[in-house]
């Protein structure tokens, strides 16, 4: 049984965080989007903050995975 990773997303709108998430959670990735959407928003705008600092320590998917 592999165990799962969170990684950034080959499915990707900027940098493939928010796919990435989705997949993890095994969501629709349109979902995700909407619900940062939705948190930034509601937060101020911290999601501005957090989206590069998710971009920067989620480690890439490889290409053939």
């Amino acid at each position: 049984m592999e165990q799962k990773r969170l990684l950034r997303s080959n499915d990707r709108i900027i940098a493939g965080v928010c796919g990435g998430i989705a997949e993890y959670l095994d969501v629709d990735p349109t979902v995700i989007r909407v619900a940062y959407a939705l948190l930034t928003l509601c937060t101020v705008f911290c999601g501005f903050i957090l989206y590069p600092i998710l971009w920067l320590i989620m480690p890439e998917k490889p290409i053939g995975r």
